[in-house]
C-alpha cells in the first residue's frame, strides 16, 4: 500500500500595491515518481522558488523529500509574485516531513528569500505585508534578521528574525534566536537644504511660502542662474514632519520600493528629483505583470521636482494629469490593476528657451521664433492648467549677492516653516468634519458653499471675461487665496488676499503677502 498524504502549511502574503492578501502555502506529500509541483498561479521568480529551495536545504544539511510534493498557494486565483515566499515554502516542507512540528508553521506569516547556502534575504515590502497580517489576524512573523527593525514598526505582532535555515529550525521548534527590540519610530536628523541660503527673490520665496503652506503645485520660469531650482529644493524644508498614518502610508510605499526602513518610519516630507530622460513607467510606475510604484508614488506626501521640466518627454508630463487631480495612480496589467497613493506637491522648473536667454534685458537670445514656441509648447496646456501658482524668477531679484559675508540673509527655513505650520492649522480647523485637511485639496463645491463668501469676486470675473483663467483656475485661485489669508490670519478672503492670489495664478509680481 503507498504511504497515506501528509500534508502542513505555513502563511506569506501576496501584495498587489501596498494591499496585501494572506497566502496560505500548504506543501502535500503523496504517491508518485519523486518530484516537486509548484500550484497557484507563480510568476517566473516564484516558480523558481522549487529548486531555489531545495538546494537551500540541501545546503543546510536537510533532507527533501523524495516523493511528490505538491506546494499550493491558496487562494489559487490570486497571482503571485516575487521571491519573499521561500520561507513559508521551506517551513511548510519541513513541516509536512515532520522535521519541524506544525503548530508554529501553520500560525505564523513568513517572508524572506533563501540563499543556496541556506542564508537569508532581505526582500522588498515587509512593512506592507505585514500590515496586512496584523489585519487578518496572525499574531507572529518570521522575517529576515536585517529587516527585524522594520518589521517591529507594525505593533501588535511578535517578529522573529532568522539569518539562515538553521535560525527558522529553532524558531519553528520555538526557540526563536533573534528576539531583540528593534528602533523605534523617532524622526531622524535629515540634512535639507536651508532657505537662507537663497539671496534676493523676495517674490519667488513668499511664493514658495503661500505653495507650502497649502499644498500648492508650483511652477517656477525664467533665465538660468536665477535660483528655481534652489528654491524647488528647499520645499521639503518647509513642510512640517507626517504624523503617524502618514508616516505609515508613506513608509509601506517606501518599503515595497526596497529602501531599509530599519531607522523607523519616514518622518520627513519626501523628495523625489528624476532625470528629465524618465519614462513613464519610471514617472508613475511599471512592472511586467505587477507594477512597482514610481517617482509620484515615492513623492507621496512630500514633493516632486521636475529640473528643466520641458526637456522631459511630453507623454511623461501628460501622464501626471490624473494624478494631479485625483492624488492617486491606478496602472492596469494582465495580471492585476495596481493603484498606489500620489498625492505630492509638483515643482516644475524651466527655461524660457533652449538657450535660456529670451526676453532676458541685454542679452541676445540665440533661438528662433519657432525654437521658443516649441520649447514653451513641451509643457502642454492641461498640465499647466493644473499648477496653482506661476512665478517668473528673473535676474531683478538676485539684488545683494556680490555685498559680501555682511550682507543680510532672508529667512531661514525654520523661521518660514513656523508661519507654514501655523497656517496648516488654520486650514485643518477650518475644514474640520471634512475628508481635507490642506487647501489645495479642497473641491470646487466646498469652496463655493462650504466656506465664506470671497470679498472682490469681480477680480476674477475679469479675468475669466478676458479668457485669462480657466474654470478650473477659478478654483485654483480661490484656493491659494484662501492660503494666502491663512498666513495672514485672516478668518476671511480680502480682496487684498484674493488679488495676490491672481496674480500668483497668472505668474505676475506681487509685492508680499497681503495686509
Amino acid at each position: 500500500m503507498s504511504a497515506a498524504p501528509s500534508t502542513a502549511s505555513a502563511w506569506s502574503v501576496a501584495l498587489i500595491g501596498v494591499q496585501g492578501t494572506p497566502v496560505e502555502v500548504e506543501a502535500a506529500l503523496g504517491p508518485g515518481l519523486p518530484r516537486t509541483v509548484l500550484v497557484g498561479l507563480p510568476d517566473a521568480a516564484l516558480y523558481e522558488a522549487r529548486d531555489r529551495c531545495r538546494a537551500a536545504v540541501a545546503g543546510a544539511g536537510l533532507a527533501w523529500p523524495d516523493r511528490l510534493l505538491t506546494i499550493n498557494l491558496t487562494p489559487a486565483s490570486l497571482p503571485k509574485a516575487g521571491s519573499h515566499y521561500d520561507l513559508a515554502i521551506v517551513a511548510a516542507v519541513l513541516a509536512c516531513s515532520e522535521l519541524v512540528p506544525r503548530g508554529i508553521a501553520s500560525s505564523s506569516v513568513l517572508l524572506g528569500e533563501l540563499g543556496l547556502d541556506g542564508r537569508v534575504r532581505p526582500v522588498r515590502g515587509i512593512l506592507p505585508a505585514l500590515l496586512a497580517a496584523r489585519a487578518a489576524g496572525l499574531g507572529r512573523a518570521v522575517v529576515p534578521a536585517g529587516q527585524t527593525g522594520e518589521a517591529q514598526l507594525v505593533t501588535g505582532l511578535t517578529v522573529w528574525g532568522v539569518r539562515d535555515l538553521a535560525d527558522l529550525v529553532e524558531v519553528l521548534h520555538g526557540r526563536p534566536v533573534l528576539t531583540g527590540a528593534g528602533p523605534r519610530s523617532v524622526p531622524a536628523p535629515l540634512a535639507v537644504p536651508d532657505l537662507a541660503d537663497v539671496l534676493g527673490q523676495e517674490q519667488a520665496r513668499w511664493a514658495l511660502e503661500v505653495a507650502a503652506a497649502g499644498g500648492h503645485h508650483i511652477f517656477f520660469h525664467g533665465p538660468p542662474g536665477t535660483g528655481k531650482t534652489m528654491l524647488a529644493q528647499r520645499l521639503p524644508g518647509l513642510l512640517p514632519l507626517l504624523d503617524d498614518e502618514q508616516a505609515l502610508e508613506v513608509s509601506a510605499v517606501h518599503s515595497l520600493a526596497g529602501e531599509d526602513l530599519g531607522g523607523g518610519l519616514i518622518r520627513h516630507a519626501p523628495f523625489a528629483d528624476p532625470h528629465h530622460n524618465a519614462t513613464v513607467a519610471a514617472m508613475v510606475g511599471g512592472g511586467a505583470r505587477v507594477a512597482r510604484p514610481g517617482a509620484v508614488s515615492l513623492a507621496h506626501r512630500g514633493v516632486l521636482l521636475l529640473d528643466e521640466a520641458p526637456e522631459f518627454s511630453p507623454r511623461v508630463l501628460d501622464a501626471l494629469r490624473t494624478p494631479l487631480e485625483s492624488g492617486r495612480i491606478t496602472i492596469a496589467r494582465s495580471a492585476a490593476s495596481v493603484t498606489y497613493p500620489a498625492r505630492f506637491q509638483l515643482v516644475l522648473a524651466a527655461n524660457p528657451c533652449p538657450c535660456g536667454n529670451h526676453g532676458v534685458p541685454g542679452v541676445q537670445c540665440r533661438c528662433t521664433p519657432m525654437a521658443v514656441r516649441r520649447y514653451a509648447q513641451r509643457i502642454s496646456g492641461p498640465v499647466l492648467d493644473r499648477i496653482d501658482i506661476h512665478v517668473r524668477v528673473t535676474g531683478e531679484g538676485t539684488a545683494g549677492l556680490t555685498a559680501g559675508p555682511d550682507a543680510q540673509r532672508g529667512e531661514d527655513s525654520a523661521s518660514v516653516g513656523g508661519r507654514v505650520i501655523e497656517a496648516r492649522q488654520r486650514q485643518r480647523a477650518r475644514l474640520s468634519g471634512t475628508p481635507w485637511t490642506l487647501n489645495a485639496h479642497v473641491p470646487g463645491s466646498h469652496l463655493r458653499r462650504g466656506l465664506p463668501p470671497v470679498q472682490g469676486v469681480e477680480l476674477i470675473d475679469h479675468a475669466l471675461a478676458r479668457g485669462l483663467v480657466s474654470a478650473r483656475g477659478i478654483d485654483k485661485i480661490l484656493r491659494v487665496a484662501w492660503t494666502v489669508a491663512d498666513l495672514a490670519g485672516h478668518d476671511e478672503v480680502t480682496r487684498a488676499d484674493l488679488a495676490a492670489a491672481v496674480g500668483l495664478r497668472r505668474g505676475e509680481l506681487w509685492t508680499g503677502a497681503a495686509a
